[in-house]
């Protein structure tokens, strides 16, 4: 079994959500494009992921995309410190 590491993601969802809606995902940003609402934040692991999944199945809601932008660095040396995309 393989496990999701730590990183930033964005959650593409169809619609845009309400204040209710988003209220399901505190620890993500929420951003309009379009017709679409777009999640982003870091997860820790991969539980974290199905957790915001899950969640998007219980509300009924549309998923249209998952993406990892970046796996979180494991140490300072071993990366840089800038965000992953500064649009969300």
């Amino acid at each position: 079994m393989t496990t999701t590491p730590p990183g930033w993601y964005t959650i593409r969802i169809k619609g845009r959500l309400g204040a209710t809606a988003l209220s399901a995902f505190p620890t993500m940003v929420a951003v309009v494009d379009g017709s679409d609402t777009v999640l982003a934040g870091s997860l820790r692991d991969q539980s974290a992921v199905f957790g915001v999944l899950a969640q998007i199945e219980a509300l009924g809601l549309e998923l249209l995309e998952l993406r990892q932008i970046r796996a979180r660095p494991k140490s300072p040396e071993s990366a840089d410190n800038r965000s992953p995309d500064a649009r969300y």
